[in-house]
């Protein structure tokens, strides 16, 4: 097989680039964003971690589903329909006014949108394996890179316009260029009748089902997990009990959906592991950082946004360091304990973050690390996890499947469990605050006369109720604060334990040349 022609190859790369660009823009952005889109939608935390969970049920039905339609249909129409249900669920989302028709548009965005990655990551091998197709590699590793780092810079700035909509009409926009490149730049030849895979709609439905349940039950049980633990546990039971089938199903039968019986290899299944936990820490800092710079450091929008993008950008010069040294020393070992020792210094730094903390000194720094640690881990797994399914063009893509939905997954729990956390620790330091102001604590007291004083100039008799409400303010920042550095301390402690895991382990199988 020869080449694509020089245009034809620019476009295909252009096609790859933007469909992974779409899938970490618009998921960094939904994140970043979450607390102003609850207050546009009048959603609580709760319901928008219902809607991180549906959407990701939906976007994993639809990537184990994608080959099928892709066998029948061709590249080309499979992403024209990708689209034209993404474009329709973005429409939904930018109009929506009330919790259930967010829910609603999200859905329907899963169901076309959530292939996008892994459609992009399947046109790099239309590209015969050559040097060439390395160009198809960076060229995906790229968008990751960017498309992470512009999403939080970007949702700042249509919420500094007060756009909430523009969220979505960028990604409309996006998705129409990604349909004119597709055009010029994907095949459209359907697989012959008997490489069909079979529909499996049930054990797919189940599946689907599955996974909103256990995600469910893990986001409720953070936050209400004493008075409701019964009936959490029947719900995650039951939502593991169907994924099980389904992958049973799929391992047993003739003509599966998945061939799950052939991505049965030890480096793949490691590999996994590494994803989702990856992907878990992904979507809780998208939650995290931005919470701690408004909410606990009092910054704006903009501030946050160009801080989280700026230091996010780190990924894409580590990108190149790691394809750099890949040339001449290959070996996973040194950037598996590279990246997560990147990221528990990353969590270090901001976990002893003051209100005080300026946000170039500081918060930059921390982020950028973060940022390393994103694109090194995630890389070097794509190289060596899949190594083992590389001569068997069906498993590869069901490896791929398999691994992007789980990565829905991954970064639903991450975004629905720092949520949920996040309120639950926030209301658990207000409260024992509250209580110490309550009870007469001198050092409090001793804070509001002193605000009230300074207020006394400018609001007269009033200035005991200003200086009480600016007391109530500062009170729920340091609580907020706490609950961001809680969450940065563990995220360090379980970093750096996998960096000393990585270091020491001589017979991790993802450690073996590929």
């Amino acid at each position: 097989m020869n080449a694509p022609a020089q245009p034809r190859m620019k476009l295909l790369l252009a096609t790859i680039f933007v469909l992974n660009f779409i899938e970490f823009l618009q998921a960094g952005m939904l994140a970043f964003g979450a607390s102003a889109i609850q207050g546009q939608i009048n959603a609580s935390p709760e319901e928008y971690s219902i809607v991180t969970a549906a959407y990701a049920a939906v976007a994993i039905a639809s990537i184990a589903k994608m080959r099928w339609f892709i066998e029948r249909l061709g590249w080309r129409k499979f992403i024209y329909g990708s689209i034209v249900f993404f474009i329709t669920g973005a429409v939904i989302s930018a109009l929506s006014a009330t919790f259930t028709q967010f829910l609603l548009g999200r859905i329907v965005m899963g169901l076309g949108g959530a292939a996008f990655m892994t459609s992009a990551r399947m046109l790099v091998n239309l590209i015969p394996a050559s040097p060439a197709r390395m160009k198809g590699i960076l060229s995906f590793a790229s968008a990751l890179t960017i498309g992470n780092a512009a999403a939080a810079w970007t949702v700042a700035e249509l919420f500094e316009a007060d756009w909430f909509a523009g969220i979505f009409v960028v990604l409309i926009a996006l998705s129409l260029l990604a349909a004119a490149l597709a055009t010029a730049a994907v095949p459209d030849q359907p697989l012959p009748a008997e490489q069909h895979t079979s529909a499996h709609m049930g054990p797919l439905l189940a599946m689907a089902a599955g996974s909103f349940l256990v995600l469910f039950a893990i986001q409720r049980a953070l936050y209400d997990f004493y008075s409701s633990l019964p009936y959490l546990l029947v719900l995650g039971l039951a939502g593991a009990a169907a994924i099980v089938w389904f992958v049973r199903h799929q391992h047993d039968h003739e003509r599966p959906l998945l061939v799950l019986k052939r991505l049965v290899q030890k480096r793949y299944l490691a590999g996994l592991g590494v994803f989702v936990l990856a992907y878990v820490v992904l979507g809780a800092n998208n939650v995290m950082l931005p919470s701690l710079m408004q909410r606990a450091m009092g910054f704006s929008w903009h501030s946050a946004g160009m801080i989280q993008s700026i230091g996010l950008s780190s990924a894409f010069l580590a990108l190149i360091v790691k394809l750099r040294i890949l040339k001449t020393s290959p070996s996973p070992k040194k950037f598996y304990v590279a990246s997560f020792v990147s990221l528990a210094i990353s969590a270090w730094m901001l976990s002893r973050l003051t209100v005080e903390a300026n946000l170039w000194r500081n918060v930059l720094p921390a982020i950028a690390f973060f940022g390393m640690f994103v694109v090194v881990v995630q890389a070097t797994t794509a190289l060596h996890g899949f190594a083992e399914l590389a001569n068997d063009d069906v498993a590869f893509m069901h490896g791929q499947q398999v691994k992007n939905m789980l990565s829905q997954f991954g970064v639903a729990l991450g975004i629905g469990g720092a949520t949920l956390l996040q309120q639950w620790r926030t209301a658990e330091h207000l409260s024992v605050l509250n209580r110490r102001f309550a009870s007469g604590d001198p050092e409090l007291g001793r804070l509001l006369e002193q605000l009230t004083n300074a207020f006394g100039t400018t609001h007269g008799a009033q200035a005991g109720q200003v200086a009480l409400g600016q007391l109530t303010q500062l009170l729920n920042q340091q609580a907020a604060l706490l609950s961001g550095l809680e969450y940065f301390h563990v995220l360090a402690i379980v970093s750096l334990a996998m960096g000393v895991l990585m270091y020491f382990q001589r017979t991790l199988v993802l450690f073996k040349p590929a």
